[in-house]
């Protein structure tokens, strides 16, 4: 009988493979191949081969998918997420897997997005149940439970898992995701997911395809995302050079007012991280002019991010109808909120936005 490798010379695509389940979101083809729906890639992937992401692989015709570990798990304020209309000053349980179907040079989390691919990445993947998460959650008084730090297309049967004893114990569940979904991989979601940032990274196509994306794909994201009926917040890190000019911006906020001028839009400051460290860190000014631009198309709520203190109002949420100050910010720290029952107190128009908490549910 062989000898199994010991846990120390296993190579990480060798202890991933033992966290390994069969997959869902994916559909047989002839000559043993398999399509994966779990992203906008739809990978066509041949047995014994894995797709672009690395970590789902087609193993005689089944695809296998992460489960039952995490790689980054800690409690975040809700804002770093960032979500601005969620549950103000609550926290959000976050866990990360490991690998993403984009390669982005300027990833602020490549230690475990760009694990398989980049040597120098990686992160040891840590055993655990989607019960024991919850457990914690509940430990740290937590309102969410969020996936992010990976792409969390990739891992979405492990999110299901996750999310589904979530929902057992009334907590809010939420993707921070890169946006390249799918119609198959959404509705599958769905019924177990109530937030959705989605990261507009660029309006132009080429710029994209050097992320390893399609911008098509991220706009029909947005559009799904919002039919479906998520809450969704949408962030774009501003890189000088890359997307900062005044027709890009004026574009991405002509896009996301098209769906509604309520989606929250962070536009986010830039630092040097990763391969990309050519461009100058994003100043606050650059974020102010992309607020004001934002404001301008006639977005209702944009944030400028990452620069606190340095942005002047655009940290804040003010009622668009009347202006009066609703919740006041510094960084992640939310300093007040004058909301009533999720509406503004002195003209009463109601502020779309996730501000109560959703009843246990019992589920199968």
């Amino acid at each position: 009988m062989a000898r199994q490798k010991p846990i120390s010379v296993l190579t990480l695509e060798e202890v991933l493979k033992q966290f390994a389940i069969p997959g869902e979101l994916y559909e047989r083809l002839p000559d043993g191949k398999v399509r994966c729906f779990a992203c906008g890639h739809r990978c066509v992937i041949p047995t014994g081969l894995e797709g672009i992401c690395k970590v789902r692989y087609n193993d005689s015709g089944t695809l296998y998918v992460p489960a039952n570990y995490v790689a980054a798990l800690q409690c975040d304020p809700i804002e770093k997420k960032p979500f601005f209309h969620v549950r103000p000053g609550s926290r959000a349980l976050t866990f990360g897997m490991l690998g993403c179907d984009l390669h982005c040079s300027y990833c602020q989390n490549w230690l475990t997005s760009q694990a398989l691919r980049d040597p120098l990445a990686g992160a040891p993947p840590q055993a655990i149940t989607a019960r024991e998460m919850i457990a914690l959650a509940r430990r740290y008084h937590a309102d969410s439970v969020i996936s992010s730090y990976n792409e969390p297309l990739i891992t979405s049967e492990w999110a299901v898992m996750v999310f589904k004893e979530a929902k057992r114990a009334g907590l809010l569940t939420g993707y921070v995701s890169n946006g390249n979904a799918t119609p198959e991989v959404l509705d599958y979601l769905r019924p177990w997911t109530d937030l959705y940032k989605i990261d507009l990274k660029t309006f132009n196509d080429r710029n994209y395809r050097k992320l390893g994306g399609t911008l098509k794909s991220v706009l029909d994201t947005c559009r799904m995302v919002f039919e479906r009926g998520f809450w969704m917040e949408i962030v774009t890190l501003i890189v000088p050079g890359f997307n900062d000019s005044d027709a890009e911006l004026r574009d991405i906020a002509q896009f996301i007012a098209s769906i509604s001028p309520d989606i929250p839009w962070h536009v986010t400051a830039f630092h040097k991280d990763y391969k990309m460290t050519d461009p100058d860190n994003t100043p606050p000014e650059t974020l102010i002019r992309a607020a004001e631009i934002g404001y301008r198309e006639g977005l209702h709520y944009v944030y400028a991010g990452n620069l606190p203190g340095m942005v002047g109002p655009f940290e804040n949420t003010y009622c668009p109808q009347c202006q009066m100050l609703l919740i006041e910010r510094y960084g992640f720290r939310i300093l007040q909120v004058n909301l009533s029952d999720g509406a503004c107190p002195r003209c009463h128009a109601l502020i779309p936005g996730v501000w109560s908490l959703p009843s246990a549910s019992s589920v199968p």
